[in-house]
């Protein structure tokens, strides 16, 4: 979903063809880093962690040599971009799935913008902290989902306590750094209970993609998503 809608910003945003350079803070394993450069573009993945930047590079190896030269990756903090990179240096910056280990996300969003040339895209996943109640009440962990309400901390799949983000907070933070919120969809809206290693068969999958698609970009639907995809445009 993160994808498409990603796909969906950038074809709205720049012209056909153009060939972008991205930076992804936070890269991971580089899914979304192989995938653009796979599309033309040259892209900078940052990432801290040693074993996940050990996978990416490997994924990386394995890719033919067109894409590998359009590829660098870089052994760094998300909040240090300004140590790496001269100010405008990118069209697209991504950051998904990073905030929620940031306790102070601001400083770390005003950096991003800051390597953004005019017009470009800043694209974040994060946490929803106005529906933390959601997976718990959904699974039936009452309790828990009674405590949700009240805090912005979650514990997340690996079993570390992280914190999770609010739109309005976000919105008034990215205003506030020259890349006011263009778009903005929910992610997982009813799959967020569902494995990751639970495989459907491709007709069943498309229905539950088109679903979340609906979804995402539906209200009030989109408000209780798991995870919120946010776009801001620098100015």
């Amino acid at each position: 979903m993160v994808a498409r809608q990603l796909d969906e910003q950038i074809a709205g945003q720049f012209p056909v063809g153009r060939r972008l350079r991205v930076l992804d803070v936070g890269m991971g394993q580089g899914t979304q880093a192989l995938r653009l450069a796979r599309a033309g573009h040259s892209v900078t993945g940052l990432e801290s962690d040693a074993e996940m930047l050990a996978s990416a590079r490997a994924a990386l190896a394995s890719e033919p040599e067109g894409i590998r030269e359009r590829v660098r990756l870089i052994e760094g903090d998300g909040r240090d971009t300004g140590v790496h990179f001269l100010p405008g240096s990118f069209d697209v910056v991504l950051c998904h799935g990073v905030l929620m280990y940031v306790e102070e996300p601001d400083p770390m969003l005003a950096g991003l913008a800051r390597m953004l040339a005019p017009g470009g895209l800043l694209s974040l996943l994060v946490r929803n902290a106005d529906a933390l109640a959601m997976r718990p009440g959904l699974a039936g962990d009452f309790g828990a989902a009674l405590a949700a309400f009240d805090t912005a901390a979650y514990t997340n799949r690996l079993g570390l306590t992280v914190r999770a983000d609010r739109l309005d907070a976000l919105r008034a933070t990215l205003a506030g750094i020259a890349a006011p919120l263009h778009a903005w969809y929910g992610v997982r809206v009813f799959t967020d209970n569902v494995g990751n290693d639970v495989e459907l068969p491709a007709e069943e999958l498309e229905r539950v993609l088109a679903l979340e698609n609906r979804a995402g970009r539906t209200d009030p639907y989109r408000g209780v998503a798991a995870l919120l995809h946010l776009c801001g445009v620098r100015g």
